[in-house]
């Protein structure tokens, strides 16, 4: 069916009107004031541009890695029809200067006006040093550009704003060889629209994932380590969008002192106030923010500090909650009343698996069979809801037995017992029969040391409430009685016939806590969780901190005091817990709670294994996180001490200074970081970033803001 005229009439309307808005959109990226030269050479990753010395300084120069854009478009056009296959905007990024057909001419001219103005007081491009037509011809060079994407404009969906939406590609859709592109370098107006561009679609779906697209400024667009000013792009600020860092792995890079606690806690502020949304139509996100601050530098005040982040609090005055950022540590800290403690009652039965959790850590790397064997002992009440009467009795005597067992090596191993006194039985049954006792102390054995063991054993064992040192001389000789006795054989075959269950007197669990006393170096190892410890402790750390992250806190674990190895294993307990806690929700069909995990000094927890290495907790945190919504955000001085399938998996990226090739190779595999490996290694100034986001299109030079929380905030 044919359009009548009113319809072809409409239709040129709204392609008028497309074509201007056209313009003017283009006219927000490119300004005629800010051209700088040609292309004369291209392919599809890079571009030569000739670029003329008086334009050049009259944009205020061009530093390398500085963004250009190339285009045919006219950005003094009223009307400009965007479908056309050449209007788009190609946006670049200087590498170096390259060579030109006359290269070698120029250079020989240079060389010999320079040689013959040696020793006189001019220089050699003064103007009475050459005539105005070699003067000229050596007023233009050239440089090689890599091509980063193209900028275009598209009719945005019906539901979006506006008709017409600009859009980015990561490349070029079309090739022109015979076709000049002119070459600008943006203002801070048109960079910061080209350095903070964001999908129109990546935005939606950050609304509509989030409720919440804020955006929060990181610093501004820094080129290289020479910073003069008065270049036209002074100050121009670089935003993020916090939403990008959930769910995702993200990396800080950079030698000490090069700005990366300071960036860790800009990213850690834009985060928590992503409850402030800087949109009416944006919903408040709380997210649980997990730091393990092995310096003490984020829980406490230092001397380098402008505002702590433990203060980050204090942002908003009609919102003010110092609950709402939670610190804890071994230890109290004067200038932090509210701290919570990290330690818990390893003698309370309700915290003995979470004790012996830590414990278990601390041996992991112990080689020793009867180690291994205790590590392996676990401690679970049985449920009466699983057993007939007797067996339940049976099963729970035997339980109360292993416990005893376990909290006598406790003590023995330097533990404060506090309240706790040996009980040596269940309501009126006694944990060793007389019958076991009789036997035990009528022992007679040939090795003397043994059979007074034993012997005296059976005394202790017979007592209603021997002390903490007699039980751990009893159960030396118990563990000998059992292992070592034909006595002992001959009761426990006689037994079986009589149990409830079927089962030895001895379960295989008692044995193994059993032989704990045999050697004193097992007890001294125990004792290396000496300091998690406290019987005033009730309930366990680890919950409490991932109900802190579950109501959106942000909490920080100072490991500052307190022995390495234990922290390092202390932190995996902590991770574990989050881990499960938000696995299971996944498993029962509930959406898990968004938390963020900091990972400082990240080399000396992350590890440097194999990538199949599922039993342990970060490499499953790295590889599973996102469905669990847990993000994982960690830095280190070497790129090359995180394990491959972490990078692999990194979606954000913050590198500062890097010092030597064997770093910035590594990094030269991920994103355009091959373009800045050598200024990496070369400039060494304080938050002076590259960053590449999961939201944005290419890597970003940006000075970040200095972290700062004034008091009258």
């Amino acid at each position: 069916m044919e359009k009548n005229d009113l319809e072809i009439s409409m239709e040129e309307d709204v392609e008028n009107y497309n074509n201007k808005k056209a313009a003017e959109k283009f006219s927000e990226l490119v300004q005629k004031d800010q051209y700088v030269g040609e292309t004369y050479s291209i392919n599809y990753e890079t571009i030569k541009v000739v670029i003329s010395d008086y334009f050049r300084k009259q944009v205020g120069g061009i530093s390398s890695l500085s963004f250009l854009i190339a285009t045919r478009v006219d950005p003094e056009k009223e009307y400009i029809d965007f479908k056309r296959e050449d209007s788009s905007i190609i946006l670049l990024r200087v590498l170096d200067a390259t060579d030109t057909p006359e290269s070698n001419e120029k250079e020989a001219l240079r060389h010999e006006i320079a040689r013959r103005v040696s020793g006189e007081n001019k220089f050699w491009d003064s103007e009475d040093a050459m005539d105005h037509k070699t003067r000229e011809f050596l007023a233009s060079s050239a440089l090689e550009c890599r091509i980063i994407g193209t900028f275009y404009l598209e009719e945005a969906l019906k539901e979006a704003k506006g008709k017409l939406q600009l859009k980015f590609g990561c490349d070029i859709s079309n090739f022109y060889p015979n076709k000049g592109l002119k070459v600008y370098k943006p203002n801070g107006e048109a960079l910061e629209k080209i350095i903070n561009y964001i999908d129109p679609e990546t935005l939606k779906e950050h609304y509509e994932e989030y409720e919440n697209n804020s955006k929060v400024r990181l610093g501004n667009v820094r080129y290289a380590s020479t910073r003069r000013k008065h270049q036209k792009i002074d100050n121009v600020p670089v935003y993020m969008y916090p939403t990008d860092l959930l769910t995702q792995k993200t990396a800080l890079f950079g030698m000490t002192r090069t700005g990366k606690s300071n960036t860790t806690k800009i990213i850690a502020k834009s985060v928590y106030e992503l409850r402030y949304p800087d949109s009416e139509e944006g919903e408040p996100l709380r997210i649980g923010q997990l730091i393990f601050d092995p310096n003490g530098e984020y829980a406490n005040e230092t001397v380098q500090d402008r505002g702590s982040l433990k203060r980050v609090w204090k942002l908003k005055e009609d919102a003010k909650r110092e609950d709402e950022v939670v610190t804890y540590g071994l230890d109290d800290h004067p200038d932090d009343p509210h701290r919570k403690h990290m330690r818990i009652n390893f003698f309370k039965q309700e915290l003995l698996q979470q004790g012996k959790d830590i414990i278990n850590n601390i041996l992991e790397d112990e080689g020793a069979q009867y180690i291994r064997n205790f590590v392996n002992v676990r401690f679970e009440k049985p449920n009466k809801n699983d057993y007939e009467d007797d067996e339940f009795w049976s099963y729970l005597v035997r339980y109360r037995r292993r416990v005893l067992v376990y909290q006598t090596l406790l003590k023995k191993a330097g533990f404060n017992e506090g309240y706790f006194k040996p009980k040596l039985k269940v309501g009126k049954t006694p944990f060793f029969n007389s019958d076991i006792l009789e036997i035990m102390s009528n022992v007679e054995l040939n090795n003397t040391k043994k059979q007074n063991l034993i012997n005296s054993a059976a005394e202790t064992l017979s007592k209603e409430n021997p002390s903490w040192g007699a039980l751990a001389s009893a159960f030396e000789g118990l563990f000998y009685f059992i292992s070592d006795t034909e006595a002992y054989i001959d009761y426990n075959q006689d037994y079986i016939k009589e149990s409830t269950t079927g089962e030895g007197w001895a379960d295989s669990d008692l044995e193994r806590l059993l032989e704990m006393f045999v050697y004193s170096k097992g007890a001294n190892l125990i004792g290396k969780a000496e300091d998690y410890h406290s019987f005033g402790m009730d309930e366990d750390y680890a919950e409490e901190i991932y109900n802190d992250l579950v109501e959106g806190k942000l909490v920080i674990v100072d490991q500052a005091t307190g022995d390495p190895e234990i922290n390092k294993n202390v932190s995996k307990k902590i991770m574990w817990k989050i881990f499960r806690e938000n696995q299971n929700k996944f498993r029962l069909g509930n959406k898990p709670d968004h938390i963020l995990v900091y990972l400082e000094e990240a080399h000396n927890l992350l590890p440097a294994g194999t990538e199949t290495d599922m039993q342990d907790i970060w490499v499953r945190t790295a590889k599973e996180g996102a469905k669990y919504n847990i993000g994982m955000i960690y830095a280190t001085q070497e790129v090359s001490s995180i394990q491959k399938n972490i990078l692999k998996n990194t979606a954000n990226w913050f590198i500062s200074h890097l010092n030597n090739t064997d770093e910035t190779k590594e990094l030269c595999k991920y994103y355009d970081f091959e373009d800045f490996e050598r200024s990496i290694r070369r400039a060494q100034d304080k938050g002076f970033l590259r960053v590449k986001t999961l939201s944005s299109f290419f890597v970003k030079p940006i000075q970040v803001d200095l972290f700062e929380i004034e008091e009258g905030e």
